[in-house]
Formats: structure tokens, sequence, C-alpha cells
């Protein structure tokens, strides 16, 4: 069986994290992008959680792994659903107008 060293894991799960911490950061345009970054955020924590957990052979990671799934999946979709409303409104999910606080409802 092919076994990882837990520095690997640990380079990726930094890997996904930085993209996800750039992507966030350099966005300036769209909003999907910002939600999806931040997909990428929990993601890697939660990889992390999951790694640890089998590794100090503890079930409290994995618990606390499906609490952030749930927060994740509530972040979603409530930030699509008021993505889908406010393109329906403005036909435009761009993040300038929200930032500068110019927009007229």
């Amino acid at each position: 069986m092919l076994t990882l060293n837990l520095s690997y894991i640990l380079t990726l799960t930094t890997g996904i994290f930085c993209v996800g911490a750039l992507g966030l950061v350099l966005n300036r345009k769209n909003i999907l992008i910002a939600i999806m970054c931040i997909e990428l955020l929990l993601l890697a924590v939660n990889f992390n959680f999951i790694v640890f957990s089998i590794y100090l052979d503890d079930m409290f990671g994995s618990v606390f792994v499906l609490f952030v799934l749930t927060i994740a999946a509530s972040e979603s979709a409530l930030g699509l659903a008021i993505l889908t409303v406010y393109y329906k409104l403005k036909s435009s999910i761009l993040l300038e107008p929200i930032k500068n606080n110019k927009f007229k409802i």
C-alpha cells in the first residue's frame, strides 16, 4: 500500500489555500470568482482537518469537517441566491458598483 508523507499533503493543502487567498485578493471584478475562492479556502482547511484526524487517529477532526462543510454549503447557496437576484435586477455581476455603494435598487 502506498503511503504519503505528511509534509507532501500539507504542501498540497498550503498550495490550495494560497491559490484561494490570492484569487480572493486579486479578484476585482467578479462575485462568482470570489465565492469560488472562498470555497477553495474552506476546502484546504477541511483537507487539513481530515489529514490530521487520520494522522492522529482522532475523530474530532472528521466531526469538525462536517460542521465546516455545512457552513460552506449554506454560504454557497446564499451567495448564489443573492447573486441571482442581483443579476436579475442589474444584468451584471460586477463588484465595482457594490464596492463603491453607487447602485440604486
